[in-house]
C-alpha cells in the first residue's frame, strides 16, 4: 500500500471520525449554552473543533515527514517502505512485510533510492546484530519467493565490516559464531524488525507523538472551560 494510498485512507477516517465528534460536541454545545448570548458561536466552535484537529493533524504529519526524511533519514512514518539510518553509517530497509529487510551502504549507492547488490549491502536479512563496527546476520537467498509467508528460513550468513565496506559469508551459524568470538564479539543474532525498531525510534518521534495528543487535548479543555463558564451567562425565562 503505497503512501499516498494511506493518506486518502486515514483522510477519510479522520473526516468521518470528525463528522461524528462535531455531531456530538454541537448538540452537547446546543443543550448545555441554549440561554447564553453566545450560543450560536457555541455551537459553531464546538462543531467546528473535531475538523480543526484533523487540519492539525494533517500540518503535523507533513512537517514530522519532512523532519524525518530529510533530515534524519528515516522514513514518513506512514507507508510500504520503512528507513532507519545506522550509528555506523549503513542503514535498515523494510518493503512490504517485516519479516525481512535489506542492510546496505547508502554512500556507496550510485543512485537515490535503489539499492544496488554489492558487497556492502545484503538482502533477504532475517537475523541481525549491530556491534560496533561491525554487523553480523542471518539471511534468505529466496526471500523474494517467500514474501508475505512470515518465514523464518535462513540458508546463509555474513559479516559487515563497515569500516572496510567489506562482507564475508559463512556457512553455518556455528562459523560466524566462532568469527564473532575471534573479534570479541559475543554473538546474539535478533530478528531483522526488532534491530529496526531500535534505531527507528528516536526522542524526535516520541516528541512529537506528544505534541500530536497535547494540542488536542488541552483545546479541548480550554473549548469545555469556555462553554461552562458561559452557561451561566443565561438570558431570562
Amino acid at each position: 500500500m503505497g503512501l499516498i494510498v494511506v493518506l486518502i485512507f486515514y483522510a477519510i477516517a479522520l473526516c468521518v471520525v470528525a463528522v461524528i465528534g462535531a455531531t456530538v460536541l454541537g448538540i452537547a454545545a446546543h443543550l448545555l449554552t441554549r440561554r447564553s448570548p453566545q450560543h450560536k458561536r457555541a455551537v459553531f466552535l464546538s462543531s467546528a473543533f473535531p475538523f480543526a484537529c484533523v487540519a492539525f493533524a494533517g500540518v503535523w504529519f507533513i512537517l514530522y515527514a519532512v523532519v524525518n526524511v530529510a533530515v534524519l533519514q528515516r522514513d514518513p512514518g506512514l507507508g510500504d517502505s520503512w528507513e532507519t539510518p545506522l550509528p555506523n553509517g549503513y542503514a535498515l530497509e523494510m518493503i512490504d512485510t517485516t519479516d525481512q529487510g535489506t542492510v546496505y551502504n547508502p554512500r556507496s549507492q550510485a543512485v537515490k533510492d535503489v539499492i544496488s547488490s554489492d558487497q556492502d549491502s545484503v538482502f533477504g536479512v532475517r537475523q541481525l546484530q549491530v556491534s560496533g563496527s561491525r554487523i553480523f546476520g542471518a539471511s534468505d537467498s529466496g526471500y523474494f519467493g517467500r514474501i508475505g509467508q512470515k518465514s523464518k528460513f535462513v540458508d546463509s550468513y555474513f559479516e559487515l565490516d563497515t569500516a572496510k565496506g567489506t562482507r564475508a559469508e559463512f556457512k553455518s551459524l556455528d562459523d560466524l559464531e566462532k568469527h564473532a568470538a575471534n573479534e570479541g564479539v559475543q554473538l546474539r543474532l535478533r530478528e531483522f524488525q526488532a534491530v529496526f525498531s531500535d534505531y527507528r525510534t528516536t526522542w524526535f518521534d516520541y516528541t512529537a507523538g506528544i505534541v500530536l495528543l497535547l494540542v488536542p487535548v488541552t483545546g479541548f479543555l480550554l473549548l469545555l472551560r469556555w462553554i461552562w463558564r458561559i452557561r451561566s451567562q443565561t438570558v431570562p425565562g
